[in-house]
């Protein structure tokens, strides 16, 4: 499934060169580093959001990646943490770590609060402020930037194509997947390639035999596709068949069958 990103957390310039090494090595097609992340957690392993209040630091470890990977490395960040949300820090940010050889950005479009909300209100709370990550493309042209946060839908990911290089789904892909499918023949016209519904669950039904039969519950896996309907025809049927079937003791492919057929 490729091209194929991994995304580094850290602050320390020469473990993270030497990790980018690793990924490359393994065929990663980018390194990106989490410069956008919240909680405590990862505050007290001093990487994420708490970065954006040390640009420089930032910059040595974008530099010290570049110059050992011949992959692009790129950084996924917020607009602002705490107090520190002005766009002139934000784009003296953008700045610095441009400088470092940084060509692509990831731009959660909220800011974070670093004390006070957890890192599922630091989705959710803050407000989205779109106009700020455009404000940046139109000071950076020749930067990419990929704008992130609250997209959901088809039209409101196509219309950030007039404003920005590119967008990141994030909750959404996972709770309707086959927006992707609809994102994809919007921007590549390549519908006729694209798979039905259907013959996904055909495939990811030997998916599912196979670690069946190495003793995964059923349940474990069809969770993961509760989304594939989602605003289709008898999707409700499809998520409730699953839902009260799925974890009863033996059950198996059947169970993803006969939910497939409440939707024809």
């Amino acid at each position: 499934e490729y091209p194929l990103a991994i995304q580094l957390g850290g602050s320390d310039p020469e473990g993270l060169a030497a990790c980018a090494v690793i990924a490359e090595e393994a065929g990663y097609d980018e390194v990106n580093l989490n410069v956008g992340c919240p909680s405590e957690r990862v505050q007290s392993g001093k990487f994420g959001a708490c970065l954006m209040a040390e640009p420089e630091l930032v910059a040595e470890g974008i530099s010290r990646m570049s110059q050992s990977v011949n992959i692009p490395v790129t950084v996924k960040t917020r607009i602002g943490i705490d107090d520190q949300d002005s766009y002139k820090e934000l784009a003296s940010f953008i700045k610095c770590v441009k400088e470092a050889g940084c060509n692509t950005f990831i731009i959660h479009a909220r800011k974070a609060w670093l004390n006070g909300l957890s890192p599922k209100e630091n989705r959710e709370v803050p407000p989205l402020q779109y106009e700020t990550v455009y404000q940046l493309k139109n000071e950076f042209p020749e930067l990419d930037f990929i704008i992130n946060g609250g997209f959901t839908t088809h039209d409101s990911i196509m219309e950030q194509y007039a404003h920005v290089d590119g967008v990141m789904i994030g909750r959404a892909a996972y709770q309707n997947p086959y927006l992707l499918a609809e994102i994809e023949q919007s921007l590549f016209g390549n519908e006729a390639s694209q798979p039905t519904r259907y013959e996904i669950l055909e495939n990811f039904m030997d998916y599912v035999q196979q670690n069946l039969d190495q003793g995964v519950y059923l349940g474990h896996m069809s969770r993961h596709i509760l989304g594939l309907f989602l605003n289709q025809p008898g999707a409700r049927a499809y998520r409730r068949y699953i839902s009260e079937n799925a974890y009863r003791e033996g059950a198996g492919v059947e169970v993803i069958r006969a939910a497939m057929e409440k939707t024809l």
